[in-house]
């Protein structure tokens, strides 16, 4: 008997070994395969979803493709049709599920191939487990009435400008590019059309308590970020005040206070700025991380720690790093590179993660080797903290 005690004992306190795995979900092929997500089912199977196409906002053949690995099982399912408003290109898909059980997709179509026009719609589902695509029982389109949305684009559009003439960090052809949006964006500011279309998704949601969803959308109008609440699973939204500051695709997560961090997309380093107030309003707090102006990713893991996953290169997305804190991200002293490819021989962008129910990571994200295949894919990861804090180099 205290043998027994002892060895359970033992295999408990044994630290945890550290764990790799990888597959491409689809095999490479000559089609523009981006932006993905992923989640969990209530029964333990994984979905992912991605839009497929030749181009992006200018080609109208972009759908919404998705797979799914069921439980138990060691390969993906051939891909099959999530979404595809026909004639228009669907694109920036992100999958959900909320405390109801109920699954969600959002994402966007252009009506004018222009930024300005995209049109965020989402469609949800409460029959999603076994084989094929979920079962889609509800759709709607997202009205977006950002609150002060022209005295915050105003105060935004002033504070970049600033920012990109002071910086010593920015290459000239970046500040050339931003000084080059000013006019561009003064000129639409109080253009009601503008303020509310264009918005779009890109990392799944967050609840903020058992009913509130909380969903970052952004603007590549404006260069900026908000956020979008519903209580009633889609049927009505609120908006907060759109972000002052620069950076897109807000990836959010919780202190143990309740605060929310919003880490974002920019160059030549991450954005990051807190909420105390549920995300209505928001604060910069400056990072010293670098971004080569790619999508970012991060999570709170159950234990406390929080993942950043980030093209972490001036300028590529040839290297995707994993950083870890452990202070709820005042410092990341942990650092891993999930790809480190060659310049133009490949790219490991648009992460996205989540903590599966048996407490692994798994990172979906845009892949390409240019050394190992041509063609562009899906690549699935799923690896364990200690991974990422271990030496062991993936295959």
């Amino acid at each position: 008997m205290f043998l027994t005690t002892a060895l359970a004992w033992l295999l408990l306190a044994a630290p945890e070994a550290p764990l790799y795995e990888s597959q491409l979900i689809f095999p490479p092929e000559d089609f523009h395969n981006h932006s993905s997500s992923i989640v969990e089912t209530p029964e333990g199977d994984l979905i992912t979803c991605w839009f497929h196409g030749q181009g992006e906002r200018k080609d109208d053949s972009l759908i919404i493709l998705g797979a799914r690995k069921n439980k138990g099982e060691n390969t993906w399912s051939p891909p099959f049709l999530m979404a595809d408003n026909k004639g228009l290109p669907d694109q920036n898909c992100t999958l959900f599920i909320d405390n109801d059980g109920r699954l969600y997709m959002f994402w966007i179509s252009s009506i004018d191939n222009l930024v300005r026009s995209y049109f965020l719609k989402y469609v949800s589902s409460t029959d999603f487990e076994g084989d094929g695509p979920p079962i889609w029982d509800w759709q709607d389109a997202i009205f977006c009435l950002p609150t002060d949305a022209e005295q915050a684009f105003t105060e935004g559009l002033a504070k970049r400008i600033e920012e990109v003439e002071s910086s010593t960090k920015l290459t000239p052809e970046r500040r050339a590019y931003y000084l080059s949006r000013a006019d561009e964006i003064r000129s639409v500011i109080d253009d009601k059309l503008f303020q509310r279309l264009g918005w779009m998704p890109r990392q799944p949601p967050l609840m903020l308590d058992d009913k509130r969803m909380m969903l970052g959308l952004y603007s590549d109008t404006f260069n900026c970020s908000m956020f979008a609440f519903t209580e009633d699973a889609g049927k009505t939204w609120e908006f907060s005040r759109p972000l002052t500051q620069r950076g897109i695709q807000p990836s959010t997560v919780r202190k143990e206070n309740g605060d929310l961090v919003a880490f974002m997309r920019d160059s030549p380093v991450v954005r990051r700025a807190e909420s105390s107030d549920g995300g209505l309003n928001w604060q910069e707090v400056p990072i010293d991380i670098l971004n080569s102006g790619s999508s970012v990713a991060a999570l709170a893991l159950k234990n406390g720690t929080w993942i950043l996953a980030v093209n972490d290169v001036p300028d590529g997305r040839h290297r995707l790093t994993l950083y870890l804190s452990d202070d709820e991200g005042k410092t990341w002293p942990i650092q891993r590179a999930l790809e480190d490819l060659k310049p133009d021989m490949g790219t490991g962008s648009y992460p996205t993660l989540i903590q599966t129910a048996d407490g692994t990571i798994h990172c979906t994200y845009t892949h390409e080797d240019k050394e190992k295949f041509e063609g562009k894919t899906i690549k699935h990861v799923r690896i364990n903290e200690a991974w990422i804090r271990s030496d062991e180099r993936p295959e």
